[in-house]
């Protein structure tokens, strides 16, 4: 491994004092969006606001030092907050001293995984997760926002359970409404909705918090009923590695497997979206920015952090160049933290209750649902069952639910691919999946046949009895199979057994059996492995399949022999 690749602040290389302008701009931007966001945030997994602050510094210093990428921001997130929230408060009353104390080592946890794996290249991971999945995910991650925050929006005490309880709880005591708290909470929504609409570059959040916390010091609408945020206590967080017992590590093993997983695939999502023009990029080191961001979030007593796609954009639209517009913004939310807590005294619950119904429409994929809806119903029910997941069972669990769906379909797509057999498009060399209606042409004596998918343990049954059911059709007559192979990219033991036992079939059937187009290196590599290569010998192994057909086609003199 280059370990010069991983030096501190790869992605400030190249930063020009030119540049400081475009990053300043951007800097103050990105603050102005983050403050409301990550004390919400941070309100929504039941810490204090000034722990979605220390957050949001510890994940923008330690990405600008191991990342890569130029404009992504890393903090607290409505994504994973849910997440673990729900995870650790099976484990410990939220707010308590053990749940932050949890809290704290599961963002060591979930820091250190995703470390390892950006150093260890698993930025495959990232594509665990299908896009039915991550919408239907996303979308029960939505409904858990909107039903934690209706309380605080309608003026009511907190709800904490199940989903479904806290639905029939909240229903319960709508005549209880606080109506000057439900009109600060949509109003707010209201500014940051139409904000977002003209232009995302407006910070929104931060007007509409400051118009909500004006109305309630002008109207004194403390003593109408609207709860208010309190002064947050001044100073800087103070460094200490997380403390708790072997059970409590133990027990938050899946919980930050799960939370690892997501951040991978939010975070390679994000860094392929804002890549430098014309350049790749470098997911592997994305994870170790994040997951350094997470660790030191940890140190400082806060919770994991994961990449924000709406202030990525925010930093890459407002004319950022580098990490430093983060760092920027970091100071200014730093500094908010230190000495600035008393301004944020009235600001109303409501208002962080606004923000963050913003935020849960803005990560509900409409426009996904009716596309899928209209493209592929099949995958349209994975979006309901991981949505139905993630609302009724335990959180995390239901994100083991879409994981879990995630990969089964990918395993069932690729057990339904049986061989065809192709055609001959007239006047041509070309070999093609026959058209409805059929337009191609068969040649006597000659099955060509393809198999469009990796041959794996999963289709290699379905493969074997595929082909050979082509061979028997042909009841004797067949002299020729070639087996188009263009498209299988690998060959594990099992398919390679199925593989050498259809070959057999084949020379029982008196046909000779060649295979062409293996273009994949490590295809290549696997029929020498397993030997198939001298099984069928070197010489029927073709670059295409009409050389096949010139070479060994039964019905010229020179080719007539018989099947090994």
């Amino acid at each position: 491994m280059n370990w010069s690749l991983w030096l501190p602040f790869r992605a400030l290389s190249g930063w020009q004092a030119r540049d400081l302008n475009g990053d300043l701009i951007a800097g103050v931007t990105l603050a102005a969006i983050a403050i409301p966001e990550q004390m919400a945030t941070a309100r929504l997994g039941g810490f204090a606001p000034e722990l979605g602050f220390f957050a949001f510094v510890a994940g923008s210093v330690a990405f600008a030092l191991f990342g890569a990428n130029r404009h992504l921001s890393a903090g607290a997130d409505s994504t994973i907050t849910p997440l673990f929230a729900g995870g650790l408060a099976m484990l410990a009353a939220s707010g308590s001293p053990h749940y932050l104390a949890l809290a704290a080592m599961l963002a060591l946890m979930v820091g250190l995984i995703l470390t390892l794996s950006g150093i260890l290249r698993l930025g495959w991971v990232a594509d665990l997760l299908s896009v039915p999945v991550t919408t239907g995910f996303l979308a029960g991650i939505a409904v858990h926002i909107i039903v934690s925050q209706m309380p605080g929006l309608l003026g009511l005490p907190s709800e904490s359970g199940e989903t479904l309880r806290r639905i029939g709880e909240i229903a319960g005591s709508l005549h209880l409404t606080n109506p000057w708290s439900l009109g600060l909470g949509l109003g707010v929504f209201a500014i940051v909705l139409g904000a977002d609409h003209i232009s995302p570059r407006i910070p929104g959040a931060l007007i509409g918090m400051v118009l909500a916390t004006l109305a309630v010091a002008v109207f004194g609408l403390k003593d109408r009923g609207v709860e208010v945020l309190g002064a947050l206590p001044n100073g800087l967080p103070h460094a200490g590695l997380p403390l708790a017992g072997l059970d409590d590590v133990q027990a938050l093993v899946p919980l930050a497997l799960l939370i690892a997983i997501v951040v991978m695939v939010q975070t390679a999502a994000t860094s392929r979206s804002f890549a430098p023009q014309g350049g790749t990029p470098d997911v592997n080191r994305d994870f170790v920015g994040v997951g350094a961001g997470s660790i030191a979030s940890s140190l400082f007593g806060a919770f994991a952090v994961n990449a924000s796609p709406p202030r990525t954009a925010i930093a890459s639209q407002s004319g950022g160049r580098s990490q430093f517009s983060s760092l920027i913004a970091a100071a200014i939310i730093l500094a908010l933290g230190a000495f600035g807590g008393g301004l944020l005294a009235d600001v109303p619950q409501a208002a962080l209750a606004g923000v963050l119904m913003f935020v849960a429409q803005h990560i509900l994929r409409w426009k996904v649902f009716a596309s899928v809806y209209r493209q592929a119903p099949v995958e349209f029910a994975l979006i309901l069952i991981t949505m139905a997941a993630i609302v009724v069972l335990p959180i995390e669990t239901g994100v083991a639910v879409g994981i879990g769906l995630s990969l089964l379909h990918g395993i069932w797509s690729a057990t339904r691919t049986l061989p065809i057999e192709l055609e001959q498009v007239p006047g041509t060399s070309v070999w093609w999946p026959p058209a409805k209606p059929s337009t191609g042409e068969q040649l006597p004596g000659v099955l060509v046949a393809a198999f469009q998918a990796p041959l794996s343990f999963v289709n290699a049954d379905r493969f074997k009895r595929g082909f050979c059911d082509l061979v028997d059709a042909g009841k004797g007559d067949v002299k020729l199979v070639v087996l188009e192979a263009s498209n299988i990219v690998e060959i594990d033991y099992t398919a390679a057994q199925a593989l050498i036992e259809t070959i057999t079939h084949c020379r029982n059937a008196g046909a000779i059996f060649a295979i062409a187009r293996m273009e994949s290196v490590r295809g290549q590599a696997a029929l020498a492995r397993f030997g198939i290569i001298d099984l069928v010998g070197p010489q029927r192994i073709f670059h295409s399949v009409d050389a096949a057909i010139r070479a060994l086609h039964p019905a010229q003199p020179e080719n007539q022999e018989s099947a090994p």
